[in-house]
């Protein structure tokens, strides 16, 4: 299964879901619809293998490839397109939060992607 995690700016959440998400064994993408520069440092402190991530914009290509499109926070700039599940995870955003709240943020990340099937 191809699963793609959205959220705006593709340097927190998403990359925190797609990287939990690769570490199962699973195939995912991530992007934002309104990309950053780079990943979050609070990010990127709790989890250094994003350190060198770059943020992407959402295509439709990533929509297409995607079998589950889970969004993160990014309402109605998020593709929807016919045949695809979508499911909405309301998570906090961890740009600028305490390394505790980036802990706990990423950690119910890791909880949810444990319930996606691979």
């Amino acid at each position: 299964m191809n699963v793609l995690f959205v959220c705006k700016q593709n340097a927190g959440r998403s990359q925190m879901a797609q990287a939990l998400f690769e570490r199962r064994g699973g195939s995912a993408r991530s992007a934002g619809t309104t990309p950053a520069e780079h990943v979050h440092p609070e990010v990127s402190e709790l989890m250094p293998e994003l350190a060198d991530r770059v943020p992407k914009e959402l295509d439709a290509a990533d929509a297409e490839w995607a079998d589950v499109v889970v969004t993160m926070g990014c309402g109605d700039a998020c593709p929807v397109l016919p045949g695809k599940k979508y499911v909405d995870w309301d998570l906090q955003d961890p740009a600028g939060q305490d390394a505790e709240t980036v802990r706990e943020i990423r950690n119910e990340i890791e909880r949810r992607v444990a319930e996606l099937p691979l």
